[in-house]
């Protein structure tokens, strides 16, 4: 009963065909790099259940202009203006019916024998593998430290994702620091914290902005503090370049119990925060790259981008810095170059880049990833299999000759 029921799921055709789909979501993927970018691509077609419409649009159209069938600029507006439905099936839901579909193919129709023993564990490493890309997916995260020699950090950055931070700024330099990542914020979107005495409503969100005169924008919000008085956001499409980043901006309207207190413009074109001094205290609002704190902090001693002479080949590409944790008593120095990462508290820190313009500056990769060992798991159960697999053959072939070698008659 049980064997039939499992029987559609694991049919060797569904397998085809879903190898199929996953063969020509790769194609639209990367079609879809060029007008979404590689960032907004790789979310939407692969860390999804579903690729919506306008991104399998956008995609389509970059397909038909390779082939020289060029959509005309009406047909093109209403590809990318379609509505959000699914439309074909992402990466998520592939690889999870992939996975059940190798599950229900083993629970029905491989029976366990020492022959197909390399086989059971090419498959083990293949599961293994799918699951691994999955908590990879979910539970990774990488950021960045850039920090100039000298500078002490306990917290890296992510450059794409951006927070809207109120402080409390202390008299002791001990700050009350609250952040609404950007997914949160919205126009109309409105937050009440128990920290601060007043609620904080969006006026506007801009993803991506640029800022201007605000006597040339007319339609700017209402804006009663702050430099928001002189300069007005303007509202961008989103970036799809690698070498580029959003400048989201927002404009802030604080309530308090007797009423409207003011509005601020927030961006992270500004080089400041927006300043608010409120029943005697004083608070700072800012839009900033999202920030990530440690229970410890680096201090960069000493960067160092050696060249070749006459060449622009990198020699030694390293940074020494000094680690402390002041709740495990730690106080050290370490050198972290190319191919030789500092490993602490789940963290890994790769030597990634440098500021051309400051030979003082070096960047930091930071990646928090549980499941970064998985790969080479499955790597490992997948190869022993096909050793395995191999050498059972091998060996049954060996016998075979060496039997029919003895039955054969002398001087035939």
């Amino acid at each position: 009963m049980i064997a039939q029921l499992f029987k559609p799921i694991a049919s060797l055709r569904l397998t085809l065909v879903l190898l199929a789909l996953s063969l020509i979501l790769v194609f639209l993927g990367t079609m879809a790099q060029e007008p979404l970018g590689l960032y907004m691509a790789q979310a939407r077609f692969f860390q999804s259940a579903f690729v919506d419409a306008a991104s399998f649009g956008a995609a389509m159209r970059k397909t038909l202009q390779m082939l020289h069938i060029y959509l005309t600029p009406a047909t093109a507006a209403d590809v990318l203006a379609a509505p959000y439905i699914p439309v074909f099936p992402g990466g998520y839901l592939l690889g999870a019916l992939l996975l059940i579909n190798l599950v229900a193919a083993h629970a029905t129709r491989f029976k366990f024998t020492w022959k197909r023993a390399g086989i059971f564990l090419v498959h083990a490493g293949l599961i293994v593998l799918l699951l691994g890309q999955l908590c990879t997916d979910l539970v990774a995260n990488e950021s960045s430290m850039r920090m100039t020699e000298g500078q002490t950090m306990n917290y890296s950055e992510r450059d794409r994702q951006s927070e809207l931070a109120v402080i409390e700024v202390g008299n002791a330099g001990q700050d009350k620091v609250v952040a609404f990542p950007d997914t949160l914020l919205s126009t109309g979107s409105t937050f009440k914290r128990a920290e601060f005495p007043f609620s904080m409503k969006v006026l506007r969100w801009y993803r991506h902005s640029v800022l201007t005169n605000r006597t040339a924008v007319a339609d700017a919000p209402q804006v009663t503090d702050g430099l928001g008085l002189q300069y007005a956001a303007v509202s961008l499409p989103p970036v799809t370049s690698m070498n580029e980043k959003d400048i989201p901006s927002a404009v802030l309207e604080l309530t308090g119990p007797e009423g409207r207190i003011g509005s601020f413009l927030v961006s992270l074109y500004l080089d400041r925060p927006q300043s608010l001094t409120y029943n005697g205290r004083s608070y700072e609002f800012s839009i900033r790259p999202r920030r990530f704190y440690k229970d410890f902090s680096l201090t960069l001693l000493d960067f160092r981008h050696d060249k070749y002479p006459g060449t622009e080949t990198a020699k030694n590409f390293s940074s020494k810095v000094k680690l402390k944790n002041s709740r495990t008593g730690e106080d050290r120095e370490v050198l972290i170059f190319m191919n030789n990462p500092l490993r602490y508290e789940g963290l890994t820190f790769y030597q990634a880049s440098f500021d051309p313009r400051d030979t003082r500056v070096t960047i930091l990769q930071v990646v928090h990833n549980p499941a970064w060992l998985t790969p080479y798991f499955a790597c490992l159960i997948v190869g022993a299999g096909l050793a395995l697999q191999f050498g059972i053959h091998l060996v049954g072939f060996v016998r075979k000759k060496a039997g029919s070698a003895m039955a054969s008659p002398v001087g035939a």
